[in-house]
């Protein structure tokens, strides 16, 4: 029996190796690029496994590179996750008190376009009392049954579809020169606006949600969409602020080069995973969900929300806009070949665009 045992761990150690191998490929097809989610599912796997297989070697042939080579895709796991745990430097630094002019409140929730119950949602809006809310997959359906969300939040940006792309952007702080883009499908809307603060700041917010890997859609699209979006917080003079339903994870490498470029600040390091998706699969959540700022941002409060009836739970992240912190907080650092990388990227996410 013990035997069966070893070798059951054995298989699944090197599968879960095979994994994490496949991981490191640089790649856009969908089915590799799908294994950058699940890195604490990895992980917790792979240390199953290795306690699993040095229990049931006591007193037989030790599978020594079997063993070594898991240790070292353990690792590798880890290593990607850490920084979204209180064991890493915060990279956002935490705001100890805030004038209300320069305090911001952003509620951010995919609805899912066929959930049809409002109520939890509008009720999260009635307690937090958030200044700007960011909503995904709002079909027409979505955009009359939150309108009551209009006498709280009369400046809107709204794009309903019926695709799961649609968008909306309510706020109470004054939004000015506010655009819907496509900028790369003609059916995947972004925004960008900029908003003013109660002390007269304006900041540049850009709202988006492009298409997830999943078959049919390798991820060119979806990382040339961000990396578009990051090069143009490159160029803001302005404090930034990028938001939405990413489909990608904190930790891929598009996300990390997007950082780079963008200089944005991602407030879940140093803290914790605050996985949003999937609301519904207890044991299979990561972070989709994501509000990036710039370094004259601090950060008041980051917090994921209750489920709303969504396969995504919303998040709550309040922002302090303070100058002085651009000159204590440092984001991810930029690398040589960063900005040739990510026109590539682009490059490549146009191309397959202009074939679809």
């Amino acid at each position: 029996m013990k035997r069966w045992v070893r070798r059951g761990a054995s298989f699944l150690c090197l599968f879960m190796v095979a994994l994490t191998a496949l991981d490191l490929i640089e790649t856009d097809e969908w089915w590799i690029r799908v294994l950058d989610f699940p890195r604490p599912q990895f992980a917790s796997v792979l240390a199953a496994a290795l306690l699993v297989l040095w229990a049931s070697s006591f007193r037989a042939r030790f599978p020594t590179l079997v063993s070594a080579a898991s240790v070292a895709a353990l690792i590798w796991q880890i290593w990607l996750i850490v920084p979204y745990t209180p064991l890493w430097p915060a990279q956002m630094v935490a705001a100890t008190g805030c004038d209300r002019d320069r305090r911001v409140r952003f509620l951010l929730a995919n609805v899912r376009q066929d959930n049809r119950n409002a109520e939890p949602l509008l009720a999260l809006a009635r307690d937090l009392d958030p200044d700007v809310i960011l909503l995904t997959e709002i079909d027409p359906w979505w955009e009359q049954a939150v309108s009551t969300l209009r006498d709280s939040h009369p400046e809107t940006v709204l794009k309903p579809l019926s695709n799961t792309y649609g968008i909306g952007l309510y706020s109470r702080l004054p939004l000015r020169g506010a655009e819907i883009r496509y900028l790369l499908k003609d059916y995947v809307p972004s925004i960008r606006t900029r908003v003013a603060l109660a002390d007269g700041t304006d900041f540049s917010m850009w709202a988006v949600h492009p298409a997830p890997p999943r078959p049919g859609d390798d991820t060119d699209e979806r990382d040339a969409e961000l990396l578009l979006v990051a090069k143009e917080v490159e160029d803001t003079d302005r404090p930034a602020v990028v938001g939405g339903d990413l489909n990608d994870v904190a930790w891929s490498s598009t996300t990390t080069l997007f950082q780079e470029v963008s200089g944005l600040l991602d407030p879940r390091i140093g803290r914790a995973l605050y996985a949003t998706f999937n609301a519904e699969w207890p044991l299979l959540k990561w972070p989709l969900d994501h509000l990036f700022a710039s370094r004259e941002w601090m950060l008041g409060e980051f917090r994921r929300l209750d489920d709303i009836g969504s396969d995504h739970f919303p998040i709550l992240v309040e922002l302090c806009h303070q100058p002085e912190a651009a000159a204590i907080q440092d984001g991810n650092a930029p690398e040589p070949g960063d900005g040739r990388d990510a026109q590539d990227h682009i490059d490549e996410g146009r191309e397959a665009a202009r074939e679809d």
